[in-house]
């Protein structure tokens, strides 16, 4: 089995909407929440869990801080939204503390991931639990990157100090449209707020993450930012029968792999089948199509070096709406088998189930 890094997860976002204990496994969260909206809010069932965690080998997760502009958010269910900048700031840093009190709780389970040393330590002691053939006496630990999914969180420049120093290391400026500049559903370009945003991260060292940004907005930050940039879950427009801002094109994925980019590939049916709703749409999704997105991204590119997975599982979608073969995270691993039948070799497997999420964190994080 290969190690996953898994480059989008809400786990602090779901920790608080739903009180989860990713702690516990799958089978236990499902049998709690059994007879509640939570499947319903959420698309379907959980897929994560410290055990399947450990099943699937999923060594490092990219772990948001994610709230959500309140008119998306009617219901009254979704604590983690906001109407001003200010709630905004206080859902992000309660979600920062979310982590934070999860490490220290846990600290044989999870470690924050915010430094090149952290890393080699959470990595080596996975490659030795896959090496062994004996379980070892204890379960390696997930690695934690933190990843702000829409900046809104920032109400200042002074304050990206603040989230460097408390182990943010990517920043998506956008979800919806905001300050910073166009989002899903809400396009535009980056706003003269947005570019200083930019500017200063860049500055900082923060890794820039595309995902959500409105296609204009990518296509300024590619000019303007110098450092690291990513899309850490995002599919191929073009094959897909939508012309949503959501996805990208296929220029900017041809950008993104100049500047050495990963992308990382959401097995979401409605973001393999444009078509598919949930939970009307019976049609089954199935696996191979994750492979033919991930294909996709190679063939643009001219290797397998610029594509990973971005599962963003748990991050209102749930275990009805990934392809059929998903049951929770650890079947992940079944994209293996698929991607050496499509032709890829076991060194191109390594790679894009987890392997250029690495070599892009060693090239990134202090």
């Amino acid at each position: 089995m290969h190690l996953i890094i898994d480059s989008h997860e809400d786990i602090a976002w779901n920790m608080l909407t739903f009180n989860r204990d990713y702690t516990h496994p799958v089978a236990e969260t499902r049998q709690r929440e059994y007879g509640s909206r939570i499947a319903e809010l959420n698309k379907g069932e959980t897929l994560l869990g410290f055990k399947e965690y450990q099943a699937g080998k999923v060594a490092v997760i990219f772990a948001t801080l994610f709230a959500s502009p309140q008119r998306y958010e009617k219901d009254p269910f979704y604590t983690q939204a906001y109407t001003t900048i200010d709630q905004a700031n206080k859902r992000y840093r309660l979600q920062l503390e979310t982590y934070k009190r999860l490490v220290d709780d846990h600290p044989e389970k999870f470690v924050i991931v915010d430094d090149q040393k952290n890393l080699q330590r959470v990595i080596a002691d996975w490659q030795f639990s896959i090496t062994i053939d004996i379980q070892p006496p204890s379960q390696p630990a997930i690695g934690l990157v933190l990843l702000m999914e829409g900046a809104e969180g920032i109400r200042t420049l002074e304050e990206l100090t603040y989230w460097w120093e408390n182990g943010l290391r990517m920043i998506g400026p956008a979800w919806a449209g905001n300050q910073y500049c166009g989002g899903t559903r809400e396009p535009g370009p980056l706003t003269p707020a947005g570019k200083a945003l930019l500017s200063h991260m860049d500055d900082m060292g923060f890794t820039l993450d595309i995902s959500h940004m409105d296609q204009q907005a990518v296509r300024e930050s590619l000019d303007l930012y110098n450092g690291p940039i990513i899309a850490s879950h995002a599919n191929a427009q073009a094959l897909l029968r939508s012309d949503s801002n959501r996805f990208l094109s296929d220029d900017v994925i041809h950008e993104l792999v100049d500047r050495g980019g990963v992308i990382g590939i959401v097995p979401y049916n409605h973001h393999l089948v444009w078509e598919w709703v949930y939970p009307q749409d019976k049609h089954e999704v199935k696996l191979e199509i994750v492979v033919t997105q991930i294909d996709h991204i190679c063939q643009l590119a001219g290797d397998a070096l610029h594509v990973g997975i971005g599962s963003d599982f748990d991050g209102g979608l749930g275990m009805q709406s990934t392809p059929s073969e998903i049951d929770t995270i650890a079947d992940l691993q079944k994209l293996a088998p698929l991607l050496e039948s499509k032709g890829f070799s076991e060194p191109d497997v390594a790679n894009i189930l987890g392997g250029n999420w690495l070599n892009q964190l060693y090239r990134s994080l202090p």
